[in-house]
């Protein structure tokens, strides 16, 4: 069963929302306080979690932060005012998605399940997955894992869904506006800063010097150009 964890302070909110969701086969824990949703994400391992951007005694930004120091769980971020700011900090910290209030339920459970799917939660774990090879970077496709040098990426859903995109289009420049399109399994929103931020963090994690890039390469005024050409990768990597 798929097991949502809700961070929010906003009592009425998470027994709606449990009995909602729990209409479509999913378990929902709940959480008022901040350091009650950390235990119970480290203890009950949910498939999601549901953020509030206000919350007491710190905000859903420090929180979202420090998930991510720990665990790349798909991260979808209420925010009160839905404000571009709000948004833009959110994914700059590596939430998934974000979804302004007052909203609909029916919405959010979209949202849940574009973002499951893309995660790969309902892969078949028995399925040999191919591995892709590009320069010195090793990404598995269907197992949504990646390697630099030998040692593994801790990429969020984002960063891998434009890096899989970079991999299935090498050497052509691709605009904002069609990795927005292409990404959008989820409401990216269509402003172009979330593509930046993505691309931005996924450099970092690259190791890759923008002004000298290896991986990336920024095309002023249009978007970005996956350099490397990848291959699938041999045997012998595959066993390594």
């Amino acid at each position: 069963m798929t097991t949502i964890l809700i961070i929010d302070d906003d009592r009425s909110l998470n027994e709606l929302l449990k009995t909602y969701l729990g209409q479509f086969g999913m378990q929902v824990l709940t959480a008022v306080h901040p350091n009650e949703g950390l235990t119970l994400l480290r203890t009950q391992v949910p498939s999601l979690v549901i953020l509030d951007v206000m919350l007491p005694d710190r905000d859903g930004f420090s929180l979202c932060r420090e998930i991510r120091k720990e665990s790349n769980i798909p991260i979808i971020m209420l925010t009160a005012r839905g404000e571009l700011a709000d948004r833009v900090a959110g994914l700059e910290l590596g939430a998934d998605d974000y979804l302004p209030k007052p909203f609909e339920p029916r919405e959010l459970v979209a949202r849940i399940q574009s973002l499951l799917r893309r995660t790969g939660m309902e892969r078949d774990p028995e399925t040999r997955s191919e591995r892709i090879q590009a320069d010195d970077l090793m990404v598995d496709l269907r197992g949504r894992r990646a390697w630099l040098r030998g040692t593994e990426l801790e990429l969020t859903t984002s960063e891998f869904d434009i890096l899989a995109l970079f991999l299935s289009q090498p050497g052509i420049a691709l605009t904002r506006e069609h990795m927005l399109e292409t990404l959008r399994g989820i409401d990216w929103e269509a402003y172009n800063r979330s593509v930046d931020i993505a691309v931005s963090r996924l450099r970092q994690k690259l190791q890759d010097d923008p002004k000298h890039p290896r991986y990336i390469k920024t095309i002023w005024g249009t978007g970005y150009l996956f350099l490397p050409i990848p291959h699938v990768a041999s045997e012998k990597a595959h066993d390594a």
